[in-house]
């Protein structure tokens, strides 16, 4: 149950929910890169913005924004196993956000704009033909 004490931790920002925000959107924009930047979209800019800030080159955009997706995650699973006084099973709702957008746009694909085999395989084994218990 969220309560107050919960909302005013969330409003805080902890490095748990701005690890959380900076995974799934730089890897959202990692996966959608190569496909928006052809229709001029001005919302999944990370890796131009890179490039142009630093003045590399795109495969370098890659790896640094790599190490920010990896630092982010230190940051989610030290809130994850760290005491704290939010309780686990709201922890346990950030991680598997977290681990949801790190799934759906892993390897710099984007499974969840672009349906595939892989997400219904996946929401059949699950909701369809779950394992017994």
């Amino acid at each position: 149950m969220a309560t107050k004490e919960v909302f005013d931790w969330v409003l805080n920002d902890p490095k748990i929910i701005k690890g959380t925000s900076t995974i799934i959107r730089v890897m959202d924009d990692m996966a959608l890169h190569k496909i928006l930047s052809k229709k001029e979209d001005m919302l999944h800019r990370s890796v131009e913005c890179y490039m142009k800030q630093h003045g590399v080159s795109e495969q370098h955009a890659y790896l640094e924004l790599n190490k920010r997706v990896e630092n982010a995650w230190k940051d989610v699973n030290h809130g994850c196993l760290r005491p704290t006084a939010i309780p686990m099973h709201l922890l346990s709702c950030v991680l598997n956000f977290t681990l949801n957008g790190n799934f759906m746009y892993g390897g710099r694909k984007d499974i969840f704009t672009n349906v595939g085999d892989t997400l219904n395989d996946h929401i059949t084994s699950l909701f369809v033909d779950p394992l017994p218990i």
